[in-house]
């Protein structure tokens, strides 16, 4: 069969828009990247080793191709230098290893940052197609496009809804944990024909370059993770992620991720300054009603407009959830919502939760501390408990 990923192009936009602050600023940086399923799959993934190695090595063979960095240069927060970079790139197999541990399938990477980042997005997609290769069917398709159907009927009768005062959109967000590319290009393009009013792009930079669809996305996790091992005070870490964000993009890609420590340690720190530089915010666990309203008093008390702002939510969502949190915010702010699964693997078949996080950065540990059970991500526990006290969160 073809190789799952067939294009570098196929990833995240903000895979990109990280990689080029840490190549402009911090290009020396060491990481280490760790896979893990976090629920129980149909059969042990370690059955997958021989195909997802296969499958990296088809990866670790690609390259830009002249049209693809062409396609990059028109959009205008990526930079010529950073393209010149892309052009010459290649991964390298030394810098990933897959192998079994146990019925489990262990994924690490690690290396110099700007040449193992763009590993994670990649691996995901791999293990999630070679998975549903063996489990999924021609029923679970068709279930498939009779959901997106029903999902299209929904957001129809919602038209007939009185307007509120921001309008309602939507966008992709389900590249790492699709049933197949195939299927993710069939979803949207159904959604662009049909649903042109709300359905607004996609994080998936190839499908968006071919489709015509807005590429969508800033920072991920990753990002102000990294900064808890760049000799900044770790009091200080993100503060400097997002003055590191506005010196590298200047009112570009200007949303926010808010839950690397938890909501209330990130509003500490995003002050005056940057409650005016960043265009607004990005959830991604917790309470989402919980923490718009904690976003909205936010900016109430720094006497900004919440009007002229948005709040992304991208937490676990499915259409319902969307029309719920849109009527709720909507007449105060703007809103957006990122959909991953319930778009692109919505089939009636059980989904693998998994995830590839960033565990150490120049040898020291970093975490994410989430307002969600189960997203805290730490191989030291020691740090985890630091970071804990430095912020004030409890456990």
């Amino acid at each position: 069969m073809r190789p799952v990923i067939g294009s570098l192009l196929e990833t995240d936009l903000y895979k990109f828009s990280m990689w080029q602050a840490m190549l402009h600023r911090h290009p020396a940086t060491q990481a280490r990247y760790r896979f893990l399923c976090r629920n129980r799959s149909a059969f042990p993934l370690a059955e997958l080793v021989g195909d997802v190695q296969r499958e990296v090595d088809a990866l670790c063979a690609l390259s830009f191709s002249a049209d693809e960095l062409a396609y990059l240069r028109t959009l205008r927060y990526l930079s010529s230098d950073f393209i010149d970079f892309l052009r010459i790139f290649r991964f390298q197999r030394d810098f990933i290893r897959v192998e079994a541990e146990g019925m489990n399938l262990a994924i690490s990477v690690e290396g110099p940052q700007v040449h193992v980042m763009a590993f994670e997005i990649f691996v995901l997609a791999i293990v999630n197609e070679l998975y549903f290769r063996r489990v999924g069917s021609a029923a679970a398709l068709d279930e498939g496009r009779r959901r997106l159907q029903a999902k299209i009927r929904r957001l129809r009768e919602f038209a007939q809804e009185p307007p509120r005062r921001h309008p309602f959109r939507f966008f992709d967000f389900g590249l790492r944990r699709r049933y197949s590319g195939s299927w993710q290009r069939e979803v949207l393009t159904t959604l662009k024909q049909e649903l042109p009013e709300f359905f607004t792009g996609t994080s998936n930079v190839l499908l968006a370059r071919e489709l015509d669809l807005v590429p969508i996305g800033t920072m991920a996790h990753e990002y102000l993770q990294t900064f808890q091992g760049l000799g900044y005070r770790l009091r200080d870490h993100q503060k400097a992620a997002l003055e590191a964000w506005v010196q590298e993009y200047r009112g570009d890609l200007g949303t926010a991720l808010t839950d690397v420590v938890g909501m209330d340690a990130f509003l500490a720190d995003f002050d005056l300054y940057f409650a005016k530089l960043f265009d607004g915010l990005r959830h991604d666990s917790g309470d989402p009603y919980v923490w718009g309203e904690k976003a909205l008093a936010h900016y109430a008390r720094l006497r900004v407009d919440p009007s002229t702002k948005r709040l992304v939510f991208s937490d676990a969502l499915d259409i319902e959830r969307c029309l719920d949190l849109y009527r709720h915010f909507a007449d105060r702010t703007q809103c957006g919502f990122g959909i991953g699964t319930h778009l692109s693997n919505d089939t009636g078949l059980p989904t693998l939760n998994i995830v590839m996080k960033l565990t150490s950065v120049n040898g020291q540990p970093v975490a994410k501390i989430s307002d969600a059970p189960g997203k805290t991500m730490c191989d030291d526990p020691g740090f985890l408990a630091y970071l804990r006290q430095v912020f004030g969160v409890k456990a």
